[in-house]
């Protein structure tokens, strides 16, 4: 029997330490590897389920000395059911539309995005980005990516206002939610947490068992929404768990 042998192992390396951007007081460091072009949706699939993000080419995670706060956390779609006020967020985006587009970065994109850090994200890393760095946010990958687009319904009948946007990886077990931004003024519609429910919601369509979050850090802010999707599973030493309340 013929044996598959990789054409190209993956080398991996680790950043320097750096401030933590979730916990006050606390230094990060990552390893990251390079994504092959040649069967790179392969390698990002196993990679995303062994607790890894991907960001363009380049896939990590945290490999900090002396803290393990971040967990990778996915959402098992089957299992899954949603809250009242889950089903009260899904009913006041219910006049949106929504389109799976490919993953080709738009200015239209990019000026929403601008806005979104501007306001959720001041002075953080991606602040300064600029066009040509979106574009190979989006862009530069050789995985099955694409990018879904939620807009308000136009009288006239054309496009809409482009009001969110999630970049979202296709993989042989589920959705990986890898960004999403929205339209900063429209807090009462709470587009990100619409965003993670409609992706279960297309997961379970299509019987994609898991939708991947990415990380979770327990006394972080910034991540303390995704504690809000029970049930939720969260990659422990000995394989992903369910998370207990």
């Amino acid at each position: 029997m013929t044996q598959h042998v990789p054409t190209r192992q993956l080398r991996f390396f680790m950043t320097a330490v750096a401030p933590c951007p979730y916990l006050p007081g606390k230094t990060e460091r990552k390893v990251f590897a390079n994504l092959p072009f040649s069967d790179g949706a392969h390698v990002n699939d196993e990679l995303t389920q062994a607790g890894f993000r991907r960001s363009q080419n380049i896939a990590y995670r945290p490999a900090c000395e002396a803290c393990d706060a971040c967990v990778s956390v996915r959402v098992p779609v089957d299992e899954f059911a949603f809250s009242r006020s889950q089903r009260k967020t899904l009913a006041r985006n219910a006049d949106l539309s929504r389109a799976l587009v490919e993953a080709e970065a738009t200015t239209e994109q990019f000026d929403l995005l601008k806005r979104y850090l501007a306001t959720r994200h001041p002075g953080g890393g991606m602040t300064d980005m600029s066009w040509q760095d979106y574009v190979a946010m989006i862009e530069d990958t050789a995985v099955r990516t694409h990018l879904i687009e939620y807009r308000t319904i136009s009288a006239d009948g054309g496009p809409g206002d482009l009001v969110a946007v999630t970049l979202a990886d296709l993989l042989s077990d589920g959705l990986s939610m890898v960004y999403s931004f929205f339209d900063p003024a429209m807090e009462r519609r709470s587009l990100g947490v619409f965003a993670i429910l409609d992706h279960v919601r297309q997961a379970a369509i299509v019987n994609l068992p898991y939708v991947y979050l990415g990380y979770w850090v327990q006394g972080s802010t910034k991540m303390d929404y995704k504690a809000n999707f029970r049930p939720m599973e969260v990659l422990r030493p000995l394989g992903w768990m369910r998370l207990e309340d």
